[in-house]
């Protein structure tokens, strides 16, 4: 219960939790909960480093009381723990929030869903674009031998080191925007959540959320510049904002910046927020709320989303593949745009690796080939049958997936069948002949009629080759 509060900025249930006084109950009040400890308590939780840390500015020491100056908080995947240091969080308990414009934002849960998202394989190299406190960076240490770091906020660079001696992991970490202090060079991967908050860009900012640059340009150029320092098979993972104008197709704004990347990309749009919800989200974020200039900021920003034909704004990822690597020679690049506001599991990293390897199989494979292709069902998809009890036939057959995106298709007797025989055995052509021999149909109209299905069966992660 005390978690769950702090999670909505709430102190009390967690300050309850901890009044027995122990070393750990002194650290939670300290940093998560940002409370005055004694110096004695202080002492036994921290022997011999108080000063040492209020010296480096990390604690303050004042009337025999001890209060944090940044934030320090546990943070774990499946596979590994750390020590994250940030800025303290705003706002708690109902305080006025007051965030500077170098502020360094913590752990928080566009941070984590980047995290989950990234494919996690081997890579030489990877760039953490905009890095924070350094979270992506220390997620990329366990899986990438050589990691960049950058950010334009030196506050938040000086943050980055720290976590990074902290958690003992190595992280070249340089200052500048976008690619600008890697000019020249190439990565396996690039992961990053751009301040990317549209906004006319014109009132004090915060580095963060701010890029500085009207509407969704930030991830615009960072979509469009990410693919020239990508080596073939290397991935950009982004978590962005974008702008839906009125009469243009969100599909058509962001797949034009996707044109003459080289890069296969599946971009997913997971929710919309209309103008007013949206510019509220982002005031309440900056502590503008109930202050005296609130109304006219959510009034300019109103009339400067009306000037520019902006009727919503939409969030979502982007994952990006260079083509051309070892073993699929140059292609067309692969573009697949499409909203998904339902739920998912996550991590989702797998299958964003797997969708990849789905798209190199299509790309290389006519009809021809994926008809003597075999393939196997996916071992979360179940089928659910819906019809009058004692009927003969259902009235509606879908096929689900339990984990990933969890997606589900309303399939006939033929897809339902086919999906169902798909063991790796017999090939998608044996398959189809053997079901229009059972029902009567025509074999070859078949095989015409049913490879566009397969198509999207394996595209959607139902099917895979075995």
């Amino acid at each position: 219960m005390a978690h769950a509060a702090l999670s909505r900025n709430e102190t009390t249930p967690g300050l309850r939790a901890t009044a027995g006084g122990s070393p750990l109950e002194t650290l939670v009040r300290l940093w998560p909960l940002q409370a005055p400890v004694s110096r004695e308590a202080a002492d036994r939780a921290l022997p011999g480093l108080v000063d040492a840390l209020a010296a480096a500015h990390l604690l303050e020491v004042s009337g025999g009381e001890v209060r944090a100056l940044v934030d320090v908080r546990p943070y774990a995947d499946d596979g590994r723990g750390w020590w994250v240091v940030s800025d303290l969080t705003p706002g708690l308990d109902g305080a006025p929030i007051d965030v500077g414009a170098d502020h360094v934002l913590g752990i928080s849960s566009a941070s984590s869903s980047l995290a989950q998202l990234t494919v996690r394989e081997p890579f030489a190299r990877a760039l953490d674009l905009g890095t924070g406190c350094g979270v992506q960076a220390l997620h990329l240490a366990e899986h990438v031998d050589d990691i960049v770091a950058t950010d334009v906020n030196e506050r938040a660079l000086a943050m980055t080191r720290l976590n990074a001696a902290l958690n003992r992991v190595r992280v070249d970490v340089r200052a500048g925007s976008l690619f600008e202090p890697v000019a020249g060079e190439r990565f396996d991967l690039v992961v990053t959540n751009p301040p990317f908050v549209v906004s006319p860009a014109t009132d004090a900012r915060l580095v963060y959320r701010d890029s500085g640059l009207p509407g969704d340009e930030m991830v615009r150029r960072v979509v469009t510049r990410a693919p020239a320092h990508l080596n073939p098979g290397g991935w950009v993972q982004v978590l962005a904002n974008w702008v839906h104008r009125r009469g243009e197709p969100w599909q058509d704004r962001v797949g034009g910046w996707l044109e003459g990347s080289g890069c296969d990309a599946w971009v997913v749009q997971r929710e919309v927020a209309d103008p007013a919800e949206y510019v509220e989200l982002w005031l309440k974020d900056a502590g503008v709320h109930g202050r005296p200039d609130y109304a006219r900021r959510y009034d300019a920003w109103l009339a400067w989303f009306a000037e520019q034909d902006i009727e919503a704004v939409g969030f979502g990822w982007l994952h990006l593949r260079r083509t051309g690597h070892q073993g699929h020679p140059d292609r067309s690049p692969v573009l697949h745009l499409e909203e998904w506001p339902f739920e998912i599991e996550q991590p989702l990293g797998r299958e964003v690796a797997e969708r990849a390897r789905r798209t190199d199989f299509l790309a290389a494979a006519d009809d021809e080939a994926l008809l003597a292709a075999r393939l196997e069902v996916r071992v979360d998809v179940r089928q659910e049958t819906v019809g009058e009890v004692g009927a003969g036939e259902p009235e509606t057959i879908v096929l689900r997936q339990q984990r990933g995106m969890r997606r589900a298709r309303r399939a006939d007797t033929v897809e339902a069948g086919l999906v169902g025989a798909c063991d790796g055995d017999l090939t998608v052509g044996q398959i189809l002949d053997a079901l229009a021999t059972l029902l009567d149909e025509d074999a070859t109209a078949l095989r015409r009629d049913r490879t566009p299905a397969v198509r999207d069966l394996v595209a959607d992660g139902f099917l895979t080759p075995a």
